[in-house]
């Protein structure tokens, strides 16, 4: 082989890796033979005279020294029979003013720049690094080196622009050393050349500081702000200063702040997080909290150390009629007061500072009284009131209208209440709460004092609902009705009660342990230690105990209706209904109390008096069969219940002197037989009674209509008989007219006939009308 061959050979073996020395023997052989037809079969394709234009460059391979080398035109050359043209003709690199580009693995050069060759005459590459070439002339790419970014214009950074930089490695920039991790920026208005110790990170762009509005930064690490002040890493500030402000490098703009606006009625409530001294030159402690208002500033712009607790505080506004409590006030010195109280009335307007608050969280409007009115008041701690009077926590006064009052923060409003006006049949029931004693105050216009209060009076379950009844009389109300009859009625009101006529009405004073009667008509007022007596009275058929409560008791005279089980002699069981007279043996112009206490010693009067009458009634009964009972019942009972006098007439009453009560009638309403034989026999003969009654009727009232029913048959006989004689008659006279009617016609032809031709016919129109 020659020398090409054999340095191809090599180069071969060389470029193979560690670990191809383990493969076999024919894979190094096979790749050898390739190599080598390849580079024959190069060598026979390419020209023998390479041709290059000024502005091009060809690479020629040494086959003898493997040695690549630079061909730079304008040039024409024979290509010899060891080199191979392993690139080119290319076209140089032409870089244009204001552009860059950039080269990987550049060529070493020495301090006049020219290329550094090695000792077999190859140019020398720094590996790995890279190399920014800016204007100049044409320049060809040596072997092994790349064009990595093509040639680009260079980045122009416009006013108020910068680029964020930062360096990858350790170099000198112009005097400043530079450390890798570095960063800083490149300002405009400027071009910016490319390093490759440099990075460009961002481009950062100023931000427009409106006026009144503001930036708020953080520093990344420590640095130095536009105003020289040092900031640590995280903190936190404003700019405030109008204009286009481009950020440090270690800063960043978190927000723009806009302005809180305040007017003469809202203001601002802030706090601090932490110690500084304000916009303003105050020095604000952590945790401190105060106001803005328009007086200090008309728009305000948050602090990065300041928390915005209100950002729109209205203003309390009082009018002249108004007034306000305002709890933990601040002082003049601007200290708040805790537990305090302050009263702030109209016409007025503040704001409430922080901490304060208005008690019950509204404005309140002056007590105005009228002249029936008034206000109850309670000092709750001590204090001289407007007429100088001293008071001690606990002390009760009113203050009466006609006035305006606003109550001092010492002072507790207990009650707002009227005078009450009362007609003379009304009243109510006061109590004084210093020393317990109830009074009732009727008929007048009556305005509580400081020690007074209602007092309610209670009453029993039934006497509440006798009084809420609609319609209550002396005839009392029923027990299953009562249950019904609920109302309200105001306690604190004296009760009242209007007696009906004719009745009686007892009241009892358990303070005094005695008791009054009231007639009526007339109103009962219950004196505050007064009860009702309640009278439970006997009701229903038969009577039956605790069926009717009432409060009055009725003076008659009325009546009673009770239902009586009685047994004759002969043992017959019977049931009367009877119904009595009543009435109290009481002089209506003499009423006395000693009539007045008998009425009521009876409790159940109408229990008792029934009692009574039916236990006579059937003592009566029982000497007695029921014949003679069925016949003599009225007299029986009257007898019994009324008695006889020394004359042996029946008396007209029955007299009860326990309290008054006399039974002036008795009426039997009906008898009817207990035992169900007797009641069905005597069904029976009723009933069979009634049945002949009924029959009898029948038969009368038969034998009446089939003697009608033949009268007018005979009646319609005769009618029929001389209806068709009168037919007959009439019949005749209308035949006696045809036959005169056909002869007068048939004489008109007879006259030219003979007179026997014409008695023949008329004979024969005679002989066939009579037939």
């Amino acid at each position: 082989s020659t020398d090409g061959e054999q340095n191809l050979i090599c180069s071969s073996i060389a470029e193979v890796d560690t670990r191809s020395v383990h493969k076999s023997a024919a894979n190094i052989s096979r790749r050898i033979r390739t190599d080598l037809l390849y580079s024959q079969e190069m060598s026979q394709d390419q020209p023998a005279i390479i041709r290059l234009n000024p502005t091009q460059y060809a690479h020629i391979l040494d086959n003898n020294s493997n040695v690549t080398r630079v061909l730079i035109g304008p040039k024409t050359q024979a290509r010899q029979d060891h080199e191979l043209k392993v690139l080119g003709p290319e076209e140089m690199v032409l870089v244009p003013p204001r552009h860059y580009c950039v080269v990987q693995n550049p060529v070493r050069r020495d301090a006049h720049g020219e290329v550094l060759l090695n000792e077999q005459g190859q140019v020398t590459l720094a590996y790995g690094e890279e190399e920014i070439r800016t204007e100049g002339p044409p320049f060809p790419l040596y072997p092994g080196e790349q064009l990595k970014k093509p040639p680009t214009p260079l980045a122009i950074v416009p006013p108020q622009t910068a680029l964020r930089l930062e360096a990858i490695r350790d170099f000198d920039d112009r005097g400043t050393k530079r450390v890798a991790g570095d960063e800083w920026l490149f300002v405009g208005p400027a071009t910016y050349i490319p390093r490759v110790e440099v990075k460009i990170l961002d481009t950062l762009r100023a931000t427009i500081v409106q006026p009144g509005t503001a930036l708020k930064l953080r520093a990344r690490q420590e640095t130095k702000d536009a105003g020289g002040a040092t900031r640590q890493a995280g903190e936190e500030w404003l700019m405030r200063r109008a204009g286009a402000y481009l950020p440090g490098v270690y800063e960043t703009i978190l927000e723009t702040v806009q302005p809180l606006v305040l007017t003469e009625r809202r203001a601002i409530h802030l706090r601090a997080v932490r110690t500084f001294a304000d916009e303003y030159g105050a020095q604000r402690r952590a945790g401190e909290e105060w106001l803005l208002t328009i007086k200090e500033c008309e728009t305000h712009i948050q602090d990065v150390h300041e928390e915005v607790v209100n950002a729109s505080l209205d203003i309390v506004t009082l009018a002249r009629n108004q007034y306000c409590t305002v709890r933990n006030p601040w002082d003049d010195e601007g200290r708040p007061q805790m537990g305090r109280l302050d009263l702030r009335r109209g016409e007025r307007a503040f704001f409430l500072k922080p901490g304060e608050e208005l008690v019950g969280g509204r404005i309140l409007d002056v007590v105005v009284l009228g002249p029936d009115e008034a206000l109850l008041l309670r000092a709750t701690q001590p204090f001289t009131d407007a007429g100088d009077v001293a008071r001690t926590p606990g002390d009760r006064w009113t203050v009466v209208g006609p006035c305006e009052y606003v109550p001092p923060v010492e002072v507790e409003v207990v009650k707002r209440y009227r005078a009450i006006p009362l007609d003379e049949t009304e009243g109510i029931y006061v109590r004084n709460i210093k020393t317990g004693a109830v009074e009732m105050v009727i008929g007048r216009t009556y305005l509580l004092g400081p020690d007074e209060e209602l007092w309610e009076k209670q009453l029993s379950p039934e006497v509440e609902d006798l009084l809420a009844m609609p319609h209550n009389d002396t005839k009392g109300v029923k027990v299953a009705d009562m249950a019904r009859a609920g109302g309200g009625r105001d306690k604190t009101r004296v009760v009242t009660y209007r007696t009906p006529h004719n009745s009686a009405l007892q009241v009892y004073d358990y303070r005094q342990k005695s008791s009054r009667v009231v007639w009526g008509p007339g109103l009962v007022m219950l004196a505050p230690d007064e009860q009702f007596t309640i009278l439970s009275l006997s009701g229903g058929k038969p009577k039956k105990q605790n069926q009717i409560h009432a409060l009055s008791l009725s003076l008659g005279p009325d009546f009673m209706t009770d239902v009586v089980v009685v047994e004759t002699s002969d043992h017959a069981r019977l049931q009367i209904q009877l119904s009595y007279n009543w009435k109290f043996d009481i002089d209506s112009h003499s009423r006395n109390m000693e009539d007045a206490a008998k009425i009521f010693q009876v409790p159940d009067f109408i229990g008792d008096a029934c009692k009574a009458i039916a236990s006579r009634v059937r003592g009566a009964v029982a000497a007695a069969s029921f014949d003679d009972f069925h016949k003599n019942s009225a007299e029986i009972i009257r007898v019994a219940v009324f008695g006889r006098d020394a004359d042996g007439h029946i008396k007209d009453a029955f007299h009860f002197p326990s309290n008054k009560l006399v039974i002036t009638n008795i009426d039997i309403q009906s008898v009817e037989p207990v035992d169900q034989r007797t009641r069905d026999a005597l069904s029976y003969s009723v009933q069979q009674a009634i049945e002949i009654t009924t029959k009898s009727q029948e038969a009368s009232a038969r034998h009446d209509a089939e003697r009608k029913a033949q009268e007018a048959v005979g009646v319609l006989e005769r009618q029929k008989l001389k209806d068709e004689i009168e037919a007959e008659q009439t019949r005749r006279a209308l035949l006696e007219l045809q036959v005169r009617r056909q002869l007068q016609a048939a004489c008109l032809p007879a006259a030219a006939l003979g007179a026997h031709t014409a008695v023949q016919i008329a004979t024969v129109f005679i002989i066939t009308a009579g037939t």
